[in-house]
């Protein structure tokens, strides 16, 4: 774990609430000048707490609000299966999230689709063509409560 100091992680904070907020805006708030907050953040992301700055888009806008919570679990489980198994679903888009996971399952899969006809060719035309898929149980969202992306920072 990187060494973070409060005013590190008041930075990680405004950012994650606006990864567009400048330097400028940042010190000020901090009560601070503009340069160690550039280098700050600077440091933060060369040691990868900071992996990557993005935009959370309204899925339902775009056209894809059906969320499926999809249980897989594998014929074998030998470390070759589970690691192709992994390859094979990056390369879905409709897979958002992927989780190995302990439990019933071998991993937990959240699928973005339009409608239950797009996850129906999802699952006949992709998952299912996947090897090693022993058995796959499908929970659809109906209300989606508490849906976020910061990490908890306690101060």
């Amino acid at each position: 774990m990187a060494a973070l100091d409060n005013i590190d992680l008041q930075i990680l904070q405004f950012l994650q609430a606006n990864a567009l907020m400048t330097n400028k805006e940042i010190a000020s708030r901090l009560n601070l000048t503009t340069t160690p907050i550039h280098e700050r953040i600077k440091r933060l992301e060369n040691e990868g707490v900071i992996e990557k700055y993005t935009a959370i888009l309204n899925k339902s806008k775009l056209g894809k609000s059906l969320v499926v919570l999809v249980d897989v679990t594998l014929k074998e489980h030998a470390a070759s299966f589970l690691e192709q198994f992994e390859k094979d679903v990056l390369l879905l888009p409709e897979v958002v999230e992927c989780y190995c996971i302990s439990g019933g399952s071998d991993f937990l899969l959240k699928v973005l689709v339009k409608d239950m006809d797009e996850y129906r060719h999802f699952i006949l035309h992709k998952l299912a063509t996947l090897s090693n898929i022993g058995n796959a149980q499908s929970r659809f969202v109906v209300n989606e409560i508490k849906s976020q992306t910061p990490v908890p920072i306690n101060l």
